[in-house]
């Protein structure tokens, strides 16, 4: 057996982190990547995207305590190994003397080039070792520029740089309740949180379909809409499902419509698992007219989704911000229609995963200057703070809140009312 394949399997995990960061240089998600570990075992599996995620929320921090360690910039297979084993001692944890002969063995096991620079990754590698003074005092990661900029525009650096910090401590697991409780540290708005990593499958409650994996963010989106028994509501945009969940759960008339078969059979999976009922439809909900005008619509459009930058860390450098315009204008489009499905007096809550203003605040006051037969109301649920609301009354909703806590997602979420 030659040295790369005895390489591959004493350090399997190791070796899927780098593919997946190798891919998501070439504009893959860590979700689209994920076949190129299938040959791993599913523990492997899991530990290299753990691993890939680190990288991801730490590369520039990595990136600028090397610099002055390096005497020219390395290549790119050699600056991704270069990232992973300091984010592993530095942020990790991992023993020193571990990380670095992995890392040197790995770039042995890359060809005649690796294996020229396995002398240099050895050399850095100690040193940024022993330099965790210098690393605890970098900041954050920064997000992009075309991110960056509108956020200080809206919310000032100092949110900003809490903001940035959110996305390196990553997410926590949070739980929708059926009825009653579920798993974990009870949160003010009705969720419940676990640590980061916990085997889901594993909870009390889970065969039982007692509960759902779903942010405490994402969750106030029904809760603002107050869905009540009987009543007509269509979940629009619906897949993965956790807000389709939650209005089934509440006793209402729900129909889940989606562009995807293949999403909307995973809300099939999680309705059947939980004991509820929905009807779901395949299609374009731009298309899509009930049999008569509801009660009231969820609509939480396609958008940048930046909220969840600590979830997906890949997606500042996957994305530009081109999309965003697009996207906003897609979001109006579906705005408009769904107002023209309420009956008299009904509401639609609409809601973005997005720190955006553009897909938010922006999208808002856009929406009430096109149609003066809607009044935005304020956002309220239980454990909503005075100071997440906007001045026309929208919830917003960051990372950076929450930080003894673990924070949420970033969300925008607005309450409307249709007077005719």
């Amino acid at each position: 057996m030659d040295k790369t394949r005895k390489t591959e399997r004493g350090d399997a995990s190791r070796l899927g982190a780098l593919r997946l960061l190798a891919a998501v240089e070439e504009g893959a998600t860590l979700d689209e990547a994920a076949a190129v570990n299938e040959r791993l075992s599913p523990s492997e599996r899991a530990r290299a995207r753990r691993l890939a995620l680190e990288v991801l929320r730490r590369g520039e921090r990595a990136d600028a305590l090397l610099a002055p360690m390096l005497a020219r910039k390395p290549r790119p297979e050699i600056r991704r190994l270069l990232r992973l084993a300091t984010v592993e001692m530095l942020a990790l944890g991992e023993a020193p003397h571990g990380a670095v002969n992995a890392a040197v063995t790995i770039c042995r096991g890359l060809g005649g080039k690796g294996q020229a620079a396995a002398g240099m990754v050895n050399a850095v590698l100690r040193k940024a070792s022993a330099a965790s003074e210098v690393w605890e005092k970098l900041p954050p990661q920064k997000m992009p520029g075309w991110l960056r900029a509108p956020v200080v525009g809206a919310w000032g650096r100092d949110i900003t740089r809490a903001i940035e910090a959110a996305h390196e401590a990553g997410a926590p697991l949070d739980l929708t309740a059926k009825s009653g409780i579920a798993p974990g540290e009870a949160l003010p708005t009705g969720s419940f949180r676990l640590p980061a990593g916990t085997q889901v499958t594993a909870l009390d409650g889970y065969e039982a379909g007692e509960w759902w994996v779903q942010d405490a963010a994402a969750a106030l989106a029904v809760r603002v809409l107050d869905p009540k028994p009987g009543e007509r509501i269509a979940d629009i945009c619906a897949a993965p499902g956790g807000k389709t969940l939650q209005l089934a759960a509440a006793g209402a008339d729900v129909t889940a419509l989606d562009i995807s078969e293949a999403r909307l059979a995973r809300v099939a999976e999680n309705l059947a698992r939980c004991g509820l009922s929905a009807t779901l439809v395949a299609g374009d909900a731009l298309e899509w007219r009930p049999d008569a005008p509801l009660d009231a619509i969820l609509l939480d459009a396609p958008c940048s989704a930046t909220g969840t930058i600590r979830r997906h860390p890949e997606l500042p450098l996957i994305r530009d911000g081109s999309a965003i315009p697009e996207l906003a204008a897609l979001q109006a489009r579906l705005i408009d229609h769904a107002l023209s499905l309420l009956k008299p007096g009904g509401r639609l809550v609409f809601a973005t995963c997005s720190l955006h203003p553009a897909e938010g605040e922006e999208q808002l006051a856009a929406t009430l200057a096109r149609h003066p037969e809607v009044t935005a109301e304020p956002a309220t649920a239980p454990g909503i703070a005075p100071e997440w609301l906007t001045a026309q009354g929208g919830l917003r909703l960051r990372p950076d809140l929450w930080p003894e806590r673990g924070g949420m997602d970033g969300f925008f979420i607005a309450r409307l009312r249709k007077s005719v």
